[in-house]
């Protein structure tokens, strides 16, 4: 199942077929079991028109918060390695790949994301910038994972690579994350061999391309939900990027008007737009 926030409507897909679905975002999808709880209801749902997929969707989330989980891939290892290793900190990210606990951050609030077929930002103070393709965890308030969308995790590598305490500068700013098309609703866990896959568009050109799977996450899911639980409360739940495995070469950088596309394997693909923050 998918839901859609497609305006001031949410929308739910179930075996091709569309129906409008009467709850607040929140209430809807803040639950365990949540698949059983909307595979009920469809009985009761008025069958509607498919939206027009061409338009831009409203984020896949509510009042939660976006966290991020970094360094649980290889190849995101060693990029931050390399971009961090004049300024002294590449061997902190060898140390958190390694260690127990993972690396957790705060990513963004609400009002801060981008959606579907919308902008993102790059810095104006950063000179290399790329996106970072993610699987994204909606994790309700009882500490379950309930369900998936893309995330596109947009981080000034120039920044972070000054030195590691630049993180949050790096990584959040306005317009920083987008998430969408929809939220994946499933009745068993997300499959190990789902593809994640990056293209960067550059005047309609391909400049980049690049694919990994779920199953190179060194962390089992729920663990990175776990810790995240561990200290802090989400009272509405809480939406978690879990890392990024496609990384594009040093010398690329996001330009204005690129356009990147996520797709992940049965949620769908993430299209948004790079602009320059001008604010």
């Amino acid at each position: 199942m998918k839901l859609y926030k497609n305006g001031i409507r949410i929308v739910l897909e179930h075996e091709e077929k569309f129906y409008g679905v009467d709850y607040q975002w929140d209430e809807l999808i803040n639950r365990k079991k949540l698949y059983q709880f909307l595979l009920l209801q469809m009985n009761a749902l008025q069958e509607i028109e498919p939206p027009d997929f061409n338009q831009p969707f409203d984020p896949p989330i509510g009042s939660q918060e976006l966290w991020a989980a970094g360094v649980t891939y290889l190849r995101s290892k060693e990029a931050r390695e390399k971009e961090s290793a004049q300024s002294g900190g590449g061997s902190f990210y060898d140390k958190v790949y390694d260690a127990k606990r993972p690396e957790l951050f705060f990513k963004s609030l609400p009002s801060r994301i981008a959606g579907h077929n919308d902008r993102v930002h790059i810095r104006k103070d950063s000179t290399w910038d790329v996106p970072e393709p993610e699987l994204t965890l909606f994790i309700s308030s009882d500490q379950t994972i309930e369900g998936y969308t893309v995330g596109n995790d947009m981080s000034s590598r120039s920044i972070e690579g000054e030195n590691p305490l630049y993180l949050a500068q790096a990584k959040v700013y306005d317009r920083s994350a987008a998430l969408g098309p929809c939220l994946l609703v499933l009745e068993n866990p997300i499959s190990e061999e789902t593809a994640i896959q990056l293209n960067i568009y550059r005047h309609n050109e391909k400049v980049f391309s690049g694919e990994t799977a779920i199953s190179k996450i060194k962390r089992p899911l729920q663990e990175l939900a776990d810790y995240l639980f561990l200290e802090t409360n989400f009272p509405k739940g809480v939406m978690l990027m879990t890392g990024t495995g496609v990384v594009p070469p040093d010398e690329f950088t996001l330009q204005e008007e690129d356009r990147v596309e996520i797709s992940i394997d049965g949620i769908g693909t993430l299209i948004n737009y790079v602009k320059k923050n001008n604010k």
